[in-house]
């Protein structure tokens, strides 16, 4: 039997993550079996290990599951937009397919998009008990405040990525690598309200990051000053009515 249309779609990227697959799964549809009609979009960021071929098999157990797999990784940004651009769902929801994003708040979540009828376009996770490194905390505050100090998004963590959002909004913005960790500033210039909700960090399940600090440092900064050029250049939005003869 082919599952209802889905009210809810969640978007996992992943690179390489085949021994999280089946754990992350499980753990998404404890979150919201019997709650909403839901499907999952894992998109395979041109994984080079078993995991495609994990998620080949546990589409065939589920289906609600879908794959989606870039030829080569083109990136977090990428992956997470081509996940949405496929979903049938009208709330999309995220979160990173290392397992340090725990589904059980998806639901919280999903909800604050509901509840703002309309006004809320993002609710962002925001992780307590970070279970990073030391150094790797440090490198989040900093760029945490210095993108809260230019942008004045009023967010403490854009990293996480626990988030749910309109998606018909979100494919209005305008997209760039690294989008996903500017979502909260570019909703605000389209006029829409942030929801943010206190999630508890975890320990990967198994693997190393496969999306680094370092690699995206120059492009980040650079990706700040396009951000704030945008927001400067916002004209209100018109208030369009159709005048009839």
């Amino acid at each position: 039997m082919s599952s209802p249309q889905p009210s809810v779609s969640i978007v996992v990227p992943v690179r390489n993550e085949a021994d999280n697959i089946a754990p992350l799964i499980a753990e998404i549809g404890a979150a919201l079996d019997g709650r909403w009609a839901y499907e999952i979009i894992y998109v395979n960021d041109g994984s080079t290990d078993a995991t495609g071929e994990r998620l080949a098999s546990i589409v065939q157990q589920r289906d609600n599951l879908r794959q989606l797999r870039h030829a080569r990784s083109a990136g977090q940004s990428a992956a997470v937009r081509s996940g949405v651009r496929a979903a049938r769902g009208a709330i999309v929801a995220t979160l990173d397919g290392d397992g340090q994003n725990n589904p059980a708040f998806l639901p919280d979540l999903i909800s604050a998009v509901e509840k703002g009828a309309g006004r809320v376009g993002l609710a962002a996770g925001q992780r307590i008990g970070r279970k990073d490194t030391g150094f790797k905390k440090f490198q989040s505050r900093v760029a945490n405040g210095v993108r809260n100090a230019i942008l004045k998004d009023g967010t403490r963590d854009t990293g996480c990525g626990l988030k749910a959002f309109q998606r018909d909004v979100f494919l209005t913005l305008p997209y760039f690598d690294g989008l996903h960790r500017f979502l909260p500033a570019l909703m605000r210039r389209e006029g829409y309200e942030i929801a943010y909700v206190d999630v508890i960090d975890r320990p990967r399940h198994s693997g190393v990051s496969n999306y680094g600090f370092f690699d995206r440092l120059w492009i980040g900064i650079m990706d700040l000053a396009g951000v704030w050029w945008l927001i400067r250049r916002k004209k209100p939005t018109p208030d369009v009515t159709e005048v009839k003869a």
